[in-house]
């Protein structure tokens, strides 16, 4: 009956957090579906908006995430998590209220600063709560949240950048965190945290994973996989306007359904998956999931058909995030039991200052690049582009398997 009981209590925290990334995700990604009517406002170029999308948060989220894992790991991730909540909710209800790029810039910088501590804090929870053999299901159901997120992003947003414009869709985006951190902050009320381990020094942990050649590479392939994810969130709504000429709503629905549900199970499967195959890793789960998307992301930016694209990007939203989750779960094998959060800031360090510093404000630069000989479609050649990291990542994973020796 005890084990009963502890089953499904881990079944509600993992649903609560994935909730909670959700709306992380929410409030990150949510300017994306925003961008076409923030640059006719503020009269950008597609590289100050991938100024916005990329380096504005990525930066603060990378500066600020690994002091707020060493909080994390002093046991303090409730208060992490839920402090992250009001942060990031609150920057992004300001955000929709910027009377100039320079204001959206700051206010950009603040959902960084926010949601800087929560992913880090939230690995931690998860990895202290289940066991070697079920953490990568456990990260994959968490990770998937960030489909959730992003179908709200896309179909709440789309029609409220429709109906009411861009200032509206981003306070509304904002509004969900602070009610979940109500809910949070009621459910932890009663509930004791875990034990949490004596925290390493930061030091010691930085020295620790810089000597495992294995994380080095698995923090360098998560980067190089995420170039192209990030940058088919900032760009993807802008290329189906400029491209396809579809209204917002009409975007909105579409990468709901298509971004939001299929890749939520895309990004669910491959973890639980790993975990009945026993492949404790699933960095083999992973190169093979970033394989399959190479081809579905160039079939999405270079059809010329409106039906193949939807096939593309069906097939890119299943595949793009496959990997995460596995990814997450082989770093956590590696880390030493007091160092969870610690090295989950790391590695999605590595993973935000490469993709998503890097891919939004690349693409968009190559975009205005080629805008002067080829129009409205030099997005979509940029976005092309952004696919020839991936090979590097698989090499990457591919290497970090071998020499951690990790059993398939």
């Amino acid at each position: 009956m005890s084990q009963m009981k502890a089953m499904s209590g881990g079944r509600s925290l993992l649903v609560l957090l994935m909730l909670i990334y959700a709306v992380n995700q929410l409030d990150r990604n949510i300017l994306s579906i925003a961008l076409p009517g923030i640059r006719a406002e503020f009269h950008l170029g597609d590289g100050a908006l991938g100024l916005l999308t990329g380096p504005a948060f990525a930066l603060v989220y990378v500066l600020l995430g690994i002091p707020l894992a060493m909080l994390a790991d002093r046991g303090r991730a409730h208060i992490v998590i839920a402090g992250s909540l009001a942060v990031f909710s609150v920057m992004t209800i300001l955000s929709g209220a910027a009377g100039n790029f320079t204001h959206l810039l700051a206010a950009r910088m603040g959902v960084g600063i926010g949601e800087a501590g929560s992913a880090p804090a939230l690995n931690a929870v998860i990895a202290t709560r289940f066991p070697a053999e079920k953490r990568s299901g456990a990260l994959s159901v968490y990770s998937a949240g960030a489909n959730l997120g992003l179908l709200l992003a896309f179909f709440g947003g789309g029609l409220v950048m429709q109906h009411w414009g861009w200032r509206a869709t981003l306070m509304a985006a904002g509004v969900p965190g602070l009610l979940l951190m109500l809910l949070f902050l009621a459910g932890t009320r009663q509930t004791a945290p875990a034990a949490m381990p004596a925290r390493a020094p930061l030091g010691e942990t930085v020295r620790f994973l810089w000597s495992q050649i294995g994380f080095r590479l698995l923090a360098l392939g998560s980067g190089l996989a995420s170039i192209g994810g990030f940058a088919g969130v900032a760009f993807v709504p802008s290329l189906l306007s400029r491209s396809y000429h579809m209204a917002p709503a009409q975007i909105g629905l579409m990468l709901a359904l298509l971004v939001g549900i299929g890749g939520f199970f895309g990004t669910m499967l491959p973890g639980l998956l790993s975990d009945r195959l026993g492949c404790r890793d699933g960095l083999y789960t992973a190169m093979m999931v970033i394989l399959a998307w190479m081809p579905s992301h160039l079939l999405l930016c270079l059809a010329s058909d409106a039906r193949l694209m939807l096939v593309g990007l069906a097939l890119t939203a299943f595949f793009v995030s496959s990997w995460l989750g596995p990814a997450l779960a082989a770093a956590q094998i590696i880390a030493p039991d007091r160092t969870r959060a610690q090295t989950a800031a790391l590695l999605l360090a590595a993973l935000n200052l490469i993709g998503m510093a890097a891919g939004p404000l690349l693409v968009g630069i190559v975009s205005d690049i080629l805008q002067p000989h080829l129009g409205e479609d030099a997005l979509r050649y940029a976005l092309a582009a952004a696919v020839a990291p991936a090979p590097f990542a698989i090499w990457c994973f591919a290497a970090a398997r071998r020499i951690a020796r990790v059993p398939a």
